[in-house]
C-alpha cells in the first residue's frame, strides 16, 4: 500500500468517526432496543494469505451457537427485519471504519476472504492479497448482486460453500486484479462515489 492510499484512509476514516460518530451511537441504541445484544458480529478475515484480522460488523443474524461460512439461501431465515436493513443500506459495516483506522482495511480494495478458501486458494490469493482488502472494490460493486442471487437459492451450507468456491471466488478474484493492475488513488475515488450512487439505488428501492 501506497504511503498516499493510507493516508486517504486514515483522513477520511477519521473524518467519518468525527462526523458520523453521533449517528452510529444513536444506531447502536436503536439496535440494542430492537434486538438486543450482541450488538456486533466479530469473524475472522484475512489480511494477506497467512495473517488474519477480526472484521467488525453491526449484528443482522439471530445468534447460534456456531456460525460459519458465507451467507447463502441457507442463513436467510436467521436474518432479522433490522439486519435486513441494515444490510441493504450497507450500515452495518460502519465498524469497518475501525479496521480502516488499524490498518486492516483500506476503503477500496478485495473483499476480506475467509481463512477456509485462502487455504484452498493459496495461488489465487497470494495474488488477490498483495492488495489491501477494502470495504468496497471493483468485484463488490460488479459481482455483488450476481453473487447475492446464486447464494440465495442455496438451501444448505455445503451447497452454499460449494457455489461459492467453484463459482464466485474464481469470479470475484479476476475482477480484483483487474483493480489491483489499475489501482491508483483517482480509480479508488471513482469506486467509492460508484458505491455511494449503488448505496442511493438500493435505497430508493
Amino acid at each position: 500500500m501506497t504511503w498516499t492510499k493510507r493516508f486517504f484512509d486514515l483522513f477520511f476514516a477519521a473524518l467519518l468517526v468525527a462526523i458520523l460518530g453521533p449517528l452510529l451511537l444513536g444506531l447502536l441504541l436503536w439496535l440494542l432496543i430492537r434486538q438486543g445484544r450482541p450488538l456486533f458480529y466479530v469473524a475472522e478475515r484475512m489480511k494477506t494469505p497467512a495473517l488474519g484480522f477480526n472484521l467488525w460488523k453491526l449484528r443482522t443474524m439471530t445468534v447460534v451457537d456456531r456460525d460459519a461460512g458465507v451467507s447463502g439461501g441457507d442463513k436467510a431465515a436467521r436474518i432479522t427485519p433490522t439486519g435486513a436493513w441494515l444490510r441493504r443500506t450497507r450500515l452495518d459495516e460502519f465498524p469497518q471504519l475501525w479496521n480502516i483506522l488499524r490498518g486492516d482495511l483500506s476503503f477500496v480494495g478485495p473483499r476480506p476472504p475467509l481463512r477456509q478458501y485462502v487455504e484452498r486458494h493459496p495461488m489465487l490469493y497470494a495474488q488477490v492479497l498483495k492488495s489491501r482488502p477494502g470495504v468496497t472494490g471493483l468485484a463488490s460493486i460488479v459481482y455483488h448482486r450476481h453473487e447475492a442471487g446464486l447464494l440465495a437459492r442455496c438451501a444448505t451450507p455445503e451447497e452454499t460453500d460449494a457455489i461459492y468456491d467453484r463459482i464466485c471466488v474464481p469470479s470475484k478474484a479476476r475482477l480484483d486484479l483487474i483493480y489491483q493492475r489499475h489501482q491508483s488513488l483517482c480509480y479508488d475515488f471513482v469506486l467509492v462515489f460508484e458505491t455511494i450512487g449503488n448505496l442511493f439505488r438500493r435505497t430508493a428501492r
